[in-house]
Formats: C-alpha cells, structure tokens, sequence
C-alpha cells in the first residue's frame, strides 16, 4: 500500500544528502552494511542522525507524539506506580530516565514525586542527543528551585553501584534492530547497499553466528523453525545493553514503556514482514531506506527477550501488563478527576479527556504499549 508523504523542504533535503554521504563513505570503506548499523547510522551519527540533530521530533510540528507530551497524566501515575520504591530506599535514591524527549516526562514526575514526599536525591536524563539535552534544560530550570537543583545530565549510565529507579519511555523500539530472513531453513541478515541515484538497496548475506544463534534461540522457544521467506527483527545486543544500562542498579526497578508483543504474538506466521516502520510527519510508512535523518525508524518490542534480558542480569520481574491497566493501577482515575476539576475550561477539560482516550484506548495507545517492571 503506498503512502503519499509531505515532501521535505530544501533544507531538509541537504541534510539528508550530508547523511548520506556520511554513510556511503562508510559503505566504501567497508562494504555492505548491516541493518543494524545502517539505522544506528541513519538514527545517532554525530550531528547528522535523526536523533543527534536540531530536527523536531515531537508533537504536531515533528514526526509522532509520546505519552508524555500529550499532558501530565502519563508522567502523575508513572510517579505514584515509583513513589514507594524510591521512599523505601531513603534520602539516597537516584532515579535516571533513558532518553528524555522534550523534558515533559521528567518535570512532571518530579512535580507528582514531590507532591508524594518521594523526590530523589539526583534525577540523571541520559540523554545522547545535544539539541534535546537543551531543550530539557530550558524546560527544567522552570522548576521550583529544590526540584531543579536534583536535575544534572550524564553522558552514560553510572559505573558505580546505585540504589534506586532507572525509566525508558519509548527508548527499546529505537535501538539499531537486526533485520533478518529464513532462506532454505538457513538464516541471513539483511544488509544495505548504496543504489546510486535511487539511494539505497538492501541485501541479504548469510548471517554471521551471533545473529544465527539469536535467531535459533527464538525458533527453539517457540517451539517450531519460521517458515522460508520469513523476514523480522532480532535485538542479539539486548542483554548486553540491559546489564550496561541496569548493571549498577543495586536495589530498587527499572520500568519500560513502549509498543511491543510478547515472543509467540511477536513472531505469529501472518506477521512474515517484521515490526520495523518509519514515521515521518505522523505518517508510518515501510519506506525505511529513504529520507535518512528526516524520519524516526523503530520496531516493535519482543518483551520475552526483555525479560529474558533483565533475569539474566540477576533481576526479578515484578509485573507485564498493558499501558492502560498499569496506569488503572496506578491511579488514572484520581489523576485524571483532579486535573479535571482543576481545569479552568470546557476546552482543558475536552483536551483531559482526549488524553486519557490516547493513553487508554485499544485503538490507540492502550494495548499496543506494554509495562514491564523488574527488581533487584
């Protein structure tokens, strides 16, 4: 099904082409690149990477919109479901939040968590993206001053043990997936090639044993081999990057939102072209060799491989369940009745209740996003 995309602008375009190029010299150097590292590329080169530059990501000027930046409800609840966790550690909890997007989610956290009498010591944003890491500063230095004074950014997760909470919102689906197909019951991972004038191309090359394996691992797991023709993604790196991100995390949890399927729903016969999608101007779209820098790139979550992940990093799995459950449990109702009746307008309270639809709906976010929470 074609989809017809706004066209960038002029300057747009001449960014797209600086990428490019970026990453057509590295394809000269080293020949075809792996999915993997083309969207790693294509998502976080320095200064070039839809991530790493000025681009407008969220909201009705960007490309797709999160939870948080849809109003405060998501970010109220997230504290109260984190408030007994970081009170029972004491006066030393940290918390860290993995990405941090516009800054919506961390100011109104901290707003809830200080209404709760649960505030951390330090609130790290491990945030690798300049321009973003700038617009929460200057969202986050509006906060009172005891809150703000918690706040300090950090280039990569702490070495040294720590006690308290670690939150991804939407930061899974946007690691550099490993795309890859079932030929003659053998696996290949697809790779990408410069095409010239029609920009790039993919491949496919027999896959090396990391990938084979992790691949193996899920035919083991689901009791049966995915059929020939059969193309999705793995993440082989996850457990290496859970232990990197939550290795130090002594006592407390880690909480991860984002779209996903447990592994048999993940991996389903009829889903034979995988999860990857492109989004560009609110528009999803399977083009997504083209545009590179301009468009988000993510696949959906295999929240088996998370949980296989986080227990072998030696925690515990407390709780799976839909977006719209946890935030039932964790005092959507009362959330939502307070800010309603502190609204000061029919037009604030029209825009509640379309959040909580959002937030909440089958057709919307409220299915499709999951929760999972681990412990230690």
């Amino acid at each position: 099904m074609r989809i017809d995309l706004p066209e960038p602008t002029p300057a747009e375009r001449e960014h797209s082409a600086a990428l490019a190029r970026f990453i057509r010299n590295e394809m000269a150097a080293k020949g075809p690149l792996p999915f993997s590292r083309f969207m790693e590329l294509a998502m976080y080169a320095p200064g070039l990477g839809y991530y790493s530059a000025g681009k407008t990501k969220f909201g009705a000027a960007g490309d797709f919109i999160t939870a948080p930046e849809l109003g405060s409800i998501f970010a109220r609840c997230v504290a109260r479901a984190i408030a007994p966790a970081l009170r029972n550690i004491g006066g030393h909890a940290q918390m860290i939040e993995l990405g941090g997007g516009s800054g919506a989610f961390a100011e109104d956290c901290l707003r809830e968590l200080a209404h709760l009498d649960a505030l951390p010591a330090r609130y790290g944003l491990l945030e690798p993206s300049a321009d973003l890491r700038q617009r929460q500063r200057e969202r986050l230095q509006q906060l009172p001053g005891d809150i703000a004074r918690r706040v300090h950014w950090i280039d990569r997760p702490p070495e040294d043990d720590w006690q308290g909470v670690l939150f991804a919102n939407e930061v899974l689906d946007a690691l550099p997936a490993t795309r890859f197909g079932i030929r003659d019951g053998e696996v290949f991972e697809e790779h990408v090639i410069d095409a010239d004038d029609e920009g790039f191309t993919s491949i496919d090359l027999p896959a090396d044993g990391f990938t084979a394996n992790a691949v193996r691992h899920i035919e083991r797991d689901l009791g049966h081999g995915l059929a020939d023709g059969y193309r999705s993604e793995v993440l082989p790196q996850l457990p290496y990057w859970i232990q990197a991100v939550c290795g130090g995390l002594q006592s407390g949890m880690a909480l991860f939102v984002d779209y996903g399927y447990a592994r048999r729903e993940f991996y389903r016969d009829d889903r034979r072209g995988g999860t990857l999608m492109a989004t560009y101007r609110h528009r999803a779209h399977t083009d997504v060799l083209s545009r590179v820098g301009l468009q988000d790139l993510t696949a959906f979550v295999d929240f088996s491989a998370l949980a296989e992940a986080a227990t072998g990093a030696g925690f515990r799995i407390v709780g799976l369940g839909t977006q719209a459950d946890f935030l039932m449990a964790n005092g959507l109702d009362a959330v939502f009745a307070q800010a309603y009746a502190s609204a000061g307008d029919e037009a604030t309270r029209y825009r509640l209740s379309q959040e909580v639809k959002r937030l909440t709906l089958p057709a919307e976010m409220g299915e499709t996003f999951k929760v999972m929470a681990f412990e230690r």
